[in-house]
């Protein structure tokens, strides 16, 4: 198989998970936060500073790359990892999320999905098939199955036929894909908020026994206490000995109370995103750099922080960079927030081996105001 999941450890205090996941382009020590690199590179950062801030996976929007330059370009080029410079493992999500985000430019059928592009209007399916032929050309260290995300406030009705149909493309999907012993496809597990639901996507999945396992539709909306609340119920129907993945959160707080809850790997846009409207994440809490009170602030955007952006430049520096519009700005910012993520992850995995996660969290809260 292309991976292979190592438990090393589960903390004694919190019961979250100490890992490592075996790839072919290298080893991943987890828990571990993932950048988000949509259109084959992380907004602002060159593959060389991911690798400063010790970044050890990326990943990137198969629906982007689909429209964008086309995965038959990449396969020309050698593929995703060559063609973006990044010789790390990646990460390809199936393209679903986006295309359900489309709202009434998509049509879904049995089949697949019928969308129009957000580009130019011009129309395209999606299919389990089609999806994995797509992740295959990009050549990603793990491929997600094309599923269905449907909306928070769907009825019980719509997320049961949404799963199930979910189930029959999971299987589609792992027909269809060949190369396994060198891209894994994972499972994503949907259901919405009803545990029975949760609890039947999960048995239809492991029936198929994927190499990893993905939890699928939460942070898309709604409360965080029922979003722990799934986790606490879903994350135990997930084998040990493969990894568990809680797409799409990345903030401190969501992070923490996830790796509580047994899960190893997380991506979202929210670091970077937030650092290009100039917001830094922080160890004492956000600090939106363009309000006057930082107009003469000679103090780093985090005192605690080894990052370059702190060790090197002061708030009232970046604020003018902000405010004077300079790409330098976006490009530093960006750079700490993915290295108070990752670090914060660092720290994590360290509580894990010492078995204080639990303590660890209530500092770390006290500190940045949770």
């Amino acid at each position: 198989m292309a991976i292979r999941y190592e438990l090393i450890k589960e903390c004694k205090q919190s019961g979250a998970r100490l890992g490592r996941l075996h790839t072919p382009h290298g080893v991943i020590e987890t828990p571990i936060f993932m950048p988000v690199g949509t259109q084959a590179t992380v907004k602002a950062m060159t593959p060389e500073e991911l690798k400063d801030i010790k970044a050890q996976i990326i990943l990137s929007n198969t629906y982007h790359l689909y429209l964008r330059p086309g995965h038959k370009l990449i396969e020309k080029a050698g593929g995703l990892h060559k063609f973006m410079g990044w010789d790390r493992p990646i990460l390809t999500d199936s393209g679903g999320f986006q295309v359900f985000s489309l709202g009434d430019l998509r049509k879904i059928t049995e089949e697949g999905v019928e969308f129009r592009s957000h580009i130019d209007g011009s129309k395209h399916f999606l299919s389990p098939e089609k999806a994995v032929e797509i992740q295959n050309s990009l050549g990603s260290d793990i491929m997600m199955v094309l599923d269905e995300c449907p909306p928070p406030d769907a009825d019980r009705e719509y997320i049961k036929n949404s799963l199930e149909r979910t189930t029959r493309w999971a299987k589609r999907c792992m027909e269809a894909h060949e190369n396994t012993e060198v891209q894994a496809l994972f499972g994503i597990v949907q259901g919405g908020m009803f545990e029975d639901l949760r609890r039947q996507s999960a048995s239809e999945l492991l029936e198929l026994d994927f190499p990893g396992y993905a939890i699928g539709g939460l942070s898309v909306g709604e409360p965080k206490p029922l979003m722990y609340e799934v986790l606490d119920y879903t994350a135990p129907l997930l084998p040990k000995n493969k990894p568990r993945y809680l797409m799409g959160v990345g903030t401190p707080d969501v992070l923490l109370e996830a790796v509580i809850r047994g899960m190893d790997m997380f991506d979202c846009v929210l670091p970077t995103r937030i650092a290009r409207n100039g917001t830094a994440m922080t160890s004492e809490g956000k600090v939106i750099i363009k309000n006057a009170k930082h107009k003469e602030s000679f103090i780093p955007l985090d005192k605690e922080c080894d990052c370059y952006t702190c060790k090197t430049y002061t708030r009232a520096y970046l604020r003018h960079l902000f405010k004077t519009n300079e790409i330098l700005g976006l490009r530093l910012m960006t750079y700490h927030n993915l290295y108070f993520v990752l670090d914060l992850m660092k720290n994590i995995r360290n509580a894990i081996l010492e078995d204080r996660l639990l303590d660890f969290k209530d500092e770390f809260y006290e500190k940045y105001g949770y």
